[in-house]
């Protein structure tokens, strides 16, 4: 829900609701980027009261840091349909800037919840575990019934210990050693929303 808007000097408010024109170079001086839109807003948090209970197709970032990656991954879950995202401890700020920014709106229609990969498999979800050179090729995967794609820290991916039911890669050909993280997450919700 936006509680007010902003806009700069010349620019026009583009939601209902109470819009406030700032006299020049003070829309500069707040914002966080350098060169910033000409509106802005305060955004109430939505509320992540979720149950894991009755989702049948989540996403579980564990231990990403980068806030622009989640903001990826939250803008790639919200257009393939994902109910949910579940962040574990350690993760970076939902409500970041940067996340919000990346996520383009996304984080204000898919849940962000905290929980652990533990409470997602207590919830009888289906953990697939991503990884760079072990599991069956992304294309070869049963992606139907209840799942969450696990994603993993960017530096280290998940830990070879991770509670993870099943593991996928995608098969790559090129010399990198894996993917970006919300480049792999948004290759995998897309086939994973495509089979279902």
């Amino acid at each position: 829900m936006i509680e007010a808007e902003f806009f700069a000097s010349g620019a026009a408010p583009v939601v209902d609701g109470p819009a406030f024109e700032l006299a020049d170079g003070v829309l500069e001086r707040v914002a966080t980027t350098d060169r910033p839109q000409p509106n802005l807003a305060v955004v109430a948090m939505p509320s992540t009261a979720v149950s894991l209970d009755h989702l049948s197709f989540v996403v579980v970032a564990d231990e990403l840091n980068d806030p622009g990656n989640l903001g990826t991954i939250l803008r790639s879950s919200e257009a393939a349909g994902v109910e949910a995202v579940v962040l574990t401890p350690s993760s970076v700020d939902p409500f970041n800037p940067k996340v919000i920014r990346a996520s383009a709106g996304a984080i204000f229609h898919v849940p962000v919840v905290r929980g652990s990969l533990d409470e997602v498999g207590r919830a009888g979800i289906r953990r697939i575990g991503t990884s760079s050179h072990r599991g069956a090729r992304h294309t070869d995967v049963d992606w139907t019934g209840r799942l969450a794609i696990v994603l993993g820290n960017e530096a280290h991916g998940l830990a070879d210990g991770s509670a993870i039911d099943e593991w996928v890669q995608i098969e790559h050909r090129g010399r990198a050693e894996s993917l970006n993280v919300a480049m792999a997450g948004t290759i995998l919700v897309f086939e994973a929303a495509r089979r279902r």
